[in-house]
């Protein structure tokens, strides 16, 4: 099994012909994802060509990619001035699930593109983020498919780089993935850790999580907090950020520490207290997984 895509996924690119739409689009037909349809304003009637010489039909707007490809879900690769507005357009032809990979969308957009989200019943994924692969069944964003391997471990981050290294190191040691979800480091995003959680504990073949945090708000002692009071398989976390100064944003949006609540310390210390095993660097959180699952 898997989280949030699989082989039922029938994806849209919304930003298909663009440099970074449609170089991803390409990686995710070779890698197997059912790219049924993409979007670009003006371009409806054409068509995109794929690995092998595979056709996707261009529309002008994602319900019509619905009505005529029966797309379910959409990956986002779209200028930030525009991203929330591809969003709100998702979400309003009746898309379950959105990818948006996009990164810089302004917070104040975000803020009534996430209400639109959750009003339609729809999850939005990120923004910002590498989004997500659920290892030989489909792929949607930029997660390298390379480096994953199926088997019984689910990873989420908030980190894209932090993503592809733990996957790396749990592959390197011979341990596959369940699905891998990048929630993005945005302050405002549609997937929080929490949500992801929840769906793996839904998910008979995970059998052990990595969290990977990072400095700056509350989400990862929230989390912890949930995972000692409803999850029963093992949790591996790591936070990065350890030597970060105060006051100072690293990295993501969301990657600044103000007052104690958001330091990696804090959160370490909360992933400890509620069971967590906690990784003092990337490369030990495979031999903690690999502990866990004996």
């Amino acid at each position: 099994m898997a989280i949030f895509v699989d082989e039922s996924t029938r994806l849209v690119v919304q930003g298909i012909t663009g440099r970074d739409g449609s170089f991803h689009t390409r990686q995710m037909m070779e890698y197997g994802t059912q790219v049924v349809a993409g979007v670009t304003p003006g371009k409806g009637g054409q068509s995109f060509e794929g690995p092998q010489g595979k056709k996707v039909p261009i529309f002008n707007t994602v319900e019509d990619a619905v009505k005529e490809a029966g797309a379910n879900t959409s990956a986002i690769y779209v200028p930030p001035a525009f991203a929330s507005g591809a969003i709100l357009e998702a979400a309003g032809a009746g898309i379950g699930f959105i990818v948006c990979i996009t990164e810089g969308v302004p917070v104040q957009d975000m803020t009534r593109a996430l209400k639109y989200v959750r009003d339609r019943g729809a999850r939005l994924l990120g923004p910002n983020c590498p989004g997500i692969i659920s290892p030989g069944k489909a792929k949607v964003g930029i997660l390298p498919a390379q480096i994953v391997t199926p088997g019984p471990v689910g990873v989420i981050s908030r980190s894209g780089t932090l993503t592809y290294e733990a996957v790396i190191q749990l592959t390197n040691a011979g341990i596959g993935q369940t699905t891998c979800v990048g929630i993005g480091g945005d302050p405002l995003i549609g997937t929080n850790f929490i949500d992801a959680l929840s769906a793996f504990k839904d998910d008979a073949e995970t059998e052990a999580i990595v969290m990977i945090g990072e400095i700056g708000g509350t989400d990862e002692q929230e989390a912890a907090d949930w995972v000692r009071e409803n999850l029963q398989i093992p949790v591996v976390g790591f936070i990065a950020g350890q030597t970060a100064p105060p006051g100072r944003r690293m990295g993501h949006a969301g990657a600044i520490i103000s007052g104690s609540a958001g330091t990696a310390e804090e959160k370490m210390k909360a992933f400890r207290d509620n069971g967590i095993a906690v990784a003092a660097r990337p490369i030990d959180i495979a031999e903690l997984i690999g502990d866990a699952l004996a």
